[in-house]
């Protein structure tokens, strides 16, 4: 146990910034030490302080409160106290400077302040989990609110493990292409391939896609419609709505019947582009294409549809 003497001088090893710190008052427990340089006092337990003694060595410099420097030959001590002499200065251990610090990792490391092995080796292995969590191959696919199905998670791999996705999603009502559409973003975001990303189904369906992802996910996306596109332009008249966000849901009617949003939306760019119930894109109609100018204005892209022939085999193909 260190041998406690009024006037010494320690450092927090939890607190370093505070600079150097002086023993003011010692009882049969507890020690308190005023820190100059914040202005402030700290008391500590004897048996479990977190203080390391400040003792410099022959070599080093030193430096008093009245700014005199000198470098050290040799000390001494004296009623606990440590005396350092050099160059015909001798300036005992209250003296010195208030303002030093060992904040940086170089200060901390020449002064002798080194963390313990199990603090480095506890670093050290949530580094490697944090690693291997990222590099998982189901990174991305748990955490949602979802009972998982076999199909959903072998669609979802297989589109978000291609460099670039552009599918047509087309399972059968009810087998969940809304989740596997999700799952594919949700995936690429938590993994950082994607940062922008644009919804676009039917009127019907906006705040049905808005809560999935919401409660499901965890995913907020900005609904843009024609409120809230003309308040920007309110605030803004050069902005443009569809930069404000990187998450975007919209319904398809809004762009097309409003071709200044819509070249807005194109202007903007995406990095995955999803349009739901895409057969109702009928070959050269206005929405078919608003959606073919989207879809070459971002790298990645899913057509959801239960009904792909629909409306024939140049439907389909076209899509």
């Amino acid at each position: 146990m260190i041998n406690y003497k009024t006037g010494q001088r320690f450092i927090s090893e939890m607190e370093p910034e505070l600079g150097l710190g002086i023993i003011k008052e010692i009882d049969e427990r507890f020690v308190l030490i005023h820190f100059p340089q914040s202005d402030c006092k700290r008391k500590f337990a004897i048996s479990s302080s977190p203080l390391k003694r400040v003792e410099f060595m022959a070599g080093d410099i030193v430096k008093s409160r009245t700014g005199v420097s000198f470098q050290v030959t040799s000390i001494h001590s004296h009623d606990g106290i440590i005396i350092y002499y050099g160059n015909n200065n001798k300036l005992p251990e209250n003296e010195l400077s208030d303002n030093i610090s060992f904040s940086t990792p170089e200060g901390r490391l020449i002064s002798g302040f080194i963390d313990n092995n199990k603090d480095f080796n506890l670093r050290y292995k949530t580094l490697i989990n944090r690693y291997n969590s990222k590099k998982s191959s189901i990174r991305g696919f748990i955490g949602g609110r979802i009972d998982l199905i076999p199909h959903q998670i072998y669609v979802s791999h297989e589109i978000s493990s291609r460099h670039i996705p552009r599918v047509l999603l087309s399972d059968e009502t009810g087998l969940g292409k809304t989740i596997e559409a999700c799952l594919v973003v949700h995936r690429l975001l938590l993994s950082e391939r994607i940062c922008r990303v644009l919804i676009l189904v039917p009127d019907s369906l906006v705040h049905q896609w808005f809560i999935e992802l919401m409660r499901r996910f965890n995913l907020i996306f900005r609904i843009f419609d024609k409120e809230h596109c003309e308040s920007i332009e309110l605030s803004d008249n050069t902005a443009n709505p569809f930069l404000e966000d990187q998450l975007g849901l919209c319904n398809i009617d809004f762009l097309t019947s409003n071709p200044k949003w819509g070249k807005k939306a194109i202007e903007a760019q995406w990095d995955m582009l999803i349009i739901d119930e895409a057969h109702h894109l009928t070959v050269k109609s206005p929405m078919y294409n608003m959606a073919e100018e989207l879809s070459r204005a971002s790298k990645g892209l899913m057509l959801l549809t239960a009904t792909p022939e629909q409306l024939g085999h140049l439907s389909h193909f076209s899509l």
